[in-house]
């Protein structure tokens, strides 16, 4: 059993709550508005309705599950005195023409994670962010069963990332090391690995394909503002689009 922390009660903060618990863990979760705001997510899902604050102590995982505009309100003092062993997970992804409005900063490296880590000022696993909410939430699977969803994970630290893919097996996920943060761009909206319920030999494959591809990460990033237009304008069009063959 793990002590964890949850930052976002959205559709990824709250399915991760309910699955947590479920495998045993002790679960906090806070959102911007206050723990009374929480009351009845804790009483659906088990988890500890609590303050930012509260949910980044003593905690073995943090996970940050909101969006990408939100991530600079976060009191800079929240992860500022985590011991190094602390693992924290980074869910978002970065929709300026949807959601977040434009980040200058974040589109100068075009790389989610990065951005998020330095906002955080800690090292970050990113994960959860390729799969919609409902797989998350119903496509688990025992280890070596078959049709098994993978996931895809980035990350500077080898043991942060231990720790995580244990953690995504758990879940009933397969987790695929897509490597390090600065390769995280093959994770984020529009790449081929996106919201995509692949298994782990073709979650390799595409990952693979890309790594190899010249210009492949500024495809990834006109491609994820095509899919901006189109989820605002028809969603079910865009989640149709999700079927459709690439490479």
């Amino acid at each position: 059993m793990m002590n964890i922390g949850i930052i976002g009660a959205g559709a990824i903060g709250g399915g991760l709550a309910s699955k947590l618990v479920k495998l045993g863990h002790a679960v906090s979760i806070a959102n911007s508005r206050g723990p009374a705001s929480l009351q009845q997510l804790a009483a659906t899902t088990g988890a500890t309705a609590v303050t930012a604050e509260e949910a980044t102590q003593n905690k073995q995982v943090i996970i940050v599950a909101i969006p990408q505009k939100s991530i600079a309100d976060l009191p800079k003092s929240l992860f500022r005195h985590l011991p190094e062993e602390v693992v924290v997970i980074e869910t978002g992804n970065y929709y300026p023409n949807l959601r977040d409005g434009v980040i200058p900063a974040l589109e100068q490296s075009g790389i989610d994670s990065k951005w998020v880590q330095e906002q955080l000022g800690v090292p970050v696993v990113k994960v959860f962010n390729s799969i919609i909410a409902e797989s998350l939430i119903e496509g688990g699977k025992p280890k070596g069963a078959k049709d098994r969803i993978a996931l895809a994970v980035s990350g500077d630290d080898p043991a942060a990332k231990e720790v995580v893919f244990k953690l995504v097996d758990e879940l009933g996920f397969d987790p695929f090391d897509v490597g390090t943060i600065a390769r995280s761009w093959m994770q984020q909206p529009g790449s081929p690995v996106y919201c995509r319920d692949l298994g782990i030999g073709e979650l390799k494959r595409r990952v693979d394909t890309m790594a190899a591809q010249a210009g492949m990460k500024e495809m990834v990033s006109a491609k994820r503002l095509t899919d901006e237009a189109l989820m605002k304008k028809d969603y079910p069009a865009y989640l149709k689009s999700l079927l459709d063959p690439v490479f």
